[in-house]
């Protein structure tokens, strides 16, 4: 099967598998309505056929009513409009259910579909290497690289843990052929709840992301360990972890009231726990192999003490990773001395788990905002001040920023959180104290980060600096401080920011005591948001050299932390892509990034498409360090630095339309994902009635434009830019910075990426609207001039002509919520026409219901909508 085309594999894997599966599933039972499986193929051909005819979303569902719900027979009735309400509700819930079974297709076919040996894998970049007589070079290179995947519970997956179970159980049906189990677990499916009745809170998104770290990381990251261990060392000891794991949920404040230190410490806890019921397993199934004199007796010591942690919690119990370690290490001793070896395998591949997963499984970052942080700690001054604390000045805050800085360096303290008076500081200085508490139990890397959001200033991190310093820690801060920075304007202030604290003794001398590194986060969707695609991610590979250059210029290394969400328009995509073409001006001993949302379950969902993607982040570090240098010349930066600027102008221009916000609000499904129980964080920062587009969070602004199926974020200002050098004559200098620059094309192709997933005859209706039809064909018409003219430069008729499993992948997708789509736009018109009279307040909240409902089966489906 590997021999043929990528794309026959696909279609023999996946697309007719699922054809095959789905017409068992539309026709089992699940309700009332027996024939709700036979009528959604009829609705699909009337939505098809409708929307290539011009027809509106709500001509297409009367249509479809007319036709085979109101030509009853004899003794039949005609349909209430209850009835009709129902059956649409009914159609949501089975197209949600052919995405979960459409996921699972795809996930058992994964290792077939893709080559687990090709290129980007570890073994690619090993026979590469050898083949250019490079062995020892990569494993210098591994010496120092690492990997840190970050899993933030951002709102774009609503999947149950149970739904995740049926999907697991699922694969591996489909995978063994399973017929007669297959037809059950859709069964199982059809009557097993999606939708959440109630929110959940921080700690619930933490538990439903765990279990992707006990059932899939465990297992993927050590495979990975244990293949470099093996083929590029050779067998010998290696002292870096490679891969490590981050974790947002229970840490993440940031706009998250419902995030408190209490939740912080429980989420801790369960990932201290989690990891140890792991190693209890392991421990239970190496007994099994290691029943000889001496190395049997230490398991089963090993295995009472991890007893005591996992079932009856021991939290005073002197147990830690150094403790377990040494255990292991004399056990393997014996096991060589003694007993030729036997199993040793086995053995090294848990000493190699416990090395990586420590106590603390992932660490546990801890985020706020700057401005939340400002308050806080211009009160606990203040505070400090009133009770005759003398660690600040009276006049500390009116003293300039650089003085304040001068007193921040040197704070030292053991502040009591009950003589602050606001509630704000007490919250943040408790965090900080569970912080410590965390590391006594976990281990350090339990939780040793502490991100400052919409960071602007060399201020903002001194504040954090001295906050830390203020709880307690001894001599050393056992803490990086990582400053993050989002917007177009803080962008390019950073690298001054940066200068002002290596500047400082303090903080110098805090960074030589953490290795001389510093992590500095980077934030693409709020960037895109700011500033449009194309000067979002320019702004931010600029921002990344200045950084390099002047960490270079202190002798610090820089590790980029990248804030990416799943779709292009938030910096998803063809990711590792991107980190293969930075070229020797960003420093990149280490590739940091969020995941978040479906892009967890559709990149990193299986054991398979885990090691996968983990294996081709590795390698896109390997090749831009040892195999390629792809270097802009000054040619290519006027170039881009011209086509941002063109696109940030167009961009700016539209978010500035006086329709803009008007639109988002009352076209889109905007307001409906702070109604919906996806997640536990607020839709926005601000509490107002009224929409402020600066506290307007990312992922519900990107969201909405997928829903609608118009991505603008993805594109709006590419087209424009581009068409100034056609205008002009000189497109040819764009082909050739194309085919010449891969972080160019990577950036172009991602925007096709975001123009493949639009499909504007979903909305043509808006181009008729009294308000907001100029507003729609501006749109539009950004749309057609980036469609045309990026298919120009790649020379391509169609998009995503040379991805064409990833743009088969995406077709079938889209077809399958064709139909939900159809029904929310309608349940949106709906409730524009109800809300032009009164005394309609039930029927409007019955639509406003269906569009919330529809919302999640479209989420899922585009895997990286948001």
């Amino acid at each position: 099967m590997s021999g043929f085309p990528k794309i026959t594999r696909f279609n023999d894997n996946v697309l007719s598998k699922y054809q095959i599966y789905n017409s068992i599933f539309i026709t089992l039972p699940f309700d009332t309505i027996n024939n709700t499986g036979v009528l959604l193929p009829l609705f699909h051909k009337i939505c098809n056929k409708g929307f290539k005819k011009g027809l509106n979303p709500s001509e297409i569902v009367e249509k479809f009513f007319k036709k085979y719900l109101e030509n009853p027979a004899e003794d039949d009735q005609n349909p209430t409009e209850n009835d009709k309400i129902d059956l649409l509700f009914q159609l949501i819930q089975y197209i949600e259910r052919q995405v979960v079974l459409f996921d699972a297709v795809e996930d058992a076919a994964f290792p077939i579909v893709n080559n687990m040996d090709g290129f980007g894998t570890l073994r690619n970049s090993r026979e590469t290497a050898i083949l250019n007589g490079k062995k020892e070079d990569l494993k210098k290179h591994l010496e120092d690289f690492k990997v840190r995947i970050v899993l933030t519970a951002h709102p774009t997956q609503f999947y149950p843990g149970s739904v995740l179970g049926i999907i697991t159980d699922l694969d591996k049906a489909i995978q063994n052929n399973d017929l007669l189990l297959i037809k059950k677990l859709l069964a199982q499916l059809g009557k097993t709840p999606f939708y959440k009745k109630s929110k959940p809170t921080p700690f619930d998104e933490a538990v439903s992301l765990i279990w992707y770290l006990e059932n899939v990381f465990y297992h993927s990251v050590s495979k990975i360990y244990n293949y470099i261990q093996q083929n590029i060392y050779d067998g010998g000891t290696m002292n870096n972890e490679i891969i490590d794991l981050g974790f947002w949920p229970g840490g993440d404040r940031d706009g998250n009231p419902f995030v408190t230190t209490q939740i912080t410490l429980d989420v801790a806890e369960r990932l201290r726990q989690t990891i140890l019921r792991n190693y209890y397993r392991d421990i239970r199934r190496l007994k099994r192999r290691f029943t000889f004199d001496g190395v049997h007796e230490i398991l089963a010591g090993l295995e009472k003490r991890l007893y005591k942690h996992v079932v009856r919690s021991y939290a005073k119990v002197n147990f830690s990773q150094k403790i377990l370690l040494e255990e292991l290490y004399a056990a393997r001793e014996i096991v060589i001395n003694k007993h030729q070896s036997l199993f040793v395998e086995e053995l090294n591949d848990f000493i190699n788990k416990v090395r990586i997963f420590g106590f603390h499984f992932a660490t546990l970052d801890i985020r706020q905002d700057s401005r939340v942080h400002h308050k806080a700690f211009t009160q606990i001054v203040t505070d400090l001040i009133a009770t005759g604390d003398t660690t600040f000045p009276e006049n500390y805050h009116r003293l300039s920023e650089d003085e304040q800085i001068a007193i921040l360096s040197l704070v030292k303290g053991n502040i009591d959180p009950k003589i602050l008076t606001d509630e704000m500081s007490v919250k943040t200085i408790e965090s900080i104290y569970a912080l410590k508490t965390i590391q006594q139990r976990n281990g350090e890397r339990g939780a040793n980060r502490y991100i400052i959001s919409n960071n602007q200033s060399a201020l903002n991190v001194m504040q954090t600096f001295a906050m830390l310093h203020l709880c307690g820690f001894e001599n050393e801060l056992p803490v990086d401080v990582i400053p993050l920075f989002e917007t177009v304007e803080d962008l390019e202030n950073s690298s001054d920011v940066m200068r002002t604290l290596y500047t400082n003794n303090a903080y110098r001398y805090h960074l030589t005591k953490r290795k001389n590194k510093q992590t500095i986060m980077l934030g693409f969707s709020d960037g895109t948001k700011d500033g449009g695609y194309l000067m979002a991610n320019w702004g931010i590979f600029k921002a990344k050299e200045a950084l390099t250059k002047v960490s270079r210029e202190f002798d610090i290394d820089v590790i980029f932390f990248d804030g990416r969400g799943g779709p292009p328009a938030r910096g998803g995509g063809k990711t590792h892509k991107f980190y293969a073409s930075l070229g020797p001006t960003i420093e990149d001993k280490e590739i940091q990034l969020t995941i978040q949302g479906q892009t967890i379950s559709s990149n990193f969902g299986t054991l398979d498409s885990s090691q996968y993607n983990l294996e081709q982040l590795l390698s896109s570090g390997i090749k831009n360090d040892m195999f390629t240098k792809d270097q802009l010349n000054d040619k290519d930066r006027k170039i881009i630095e011209d086509l941002a600027s063109l696109s940030y102008k167009t961009y700016v221009d539209f978010k500035n339309h006086p329709q803009f916000l008007p639109y988002l609000e009352k076209m889109s499904t905007l307001k409906y994902y702070a109604k919906t129980n996806i997640g536990s964080r607020p839709s926005k920062r601000s509490t107002s009635d009224t929409l402020d587009f600066s506290a307007l969070r990312a992922i519900p602004f990107v969201g909405s434009w997928s829903q609608l199926k118009q991505n603008v974020p993805g594109f709006y200002g590419v087209g424009t830019a581009l068409k100034k050098y056609e205008d002009e004559g000189r497109f040819d200098e764009i082909v050739d910075f194309y085919n010449e620059s891969d972080f160019f094309k990577t950036l172009l192709e991602n925007s096709m990426m975001s123009l493949t997933k639009s499909f504007f005859g979903l909305t043509s209706y808006m181009a008729d609207d009294p308000v907001f039809g100029e507003f729609w064909q501006l749109i539009h018409e950004e749309y057609k001039t980036t469609k045309r003219l990026l298919l120009k430069l790649a020379g391509h008729t169609e998009l995503m002509e040379n991805h064409p499993v990833g743009k088969a992948s995406i077709a079938i997708r889209e077809d399958i919520v064709l139909p939900l789509l159809t029904i929310q736009q309608f349940a949106l018109k709906k409730i524009q026409e109800l809300q032009k009279t009164e005394g309609n307040e039930k029927e409007i909240e019955i639509y406003e219901k269906m569009v919330m409902r529809s919302l999640f089966g479209n989420i899922n489906a585009s895997r990286n909508s948001a």
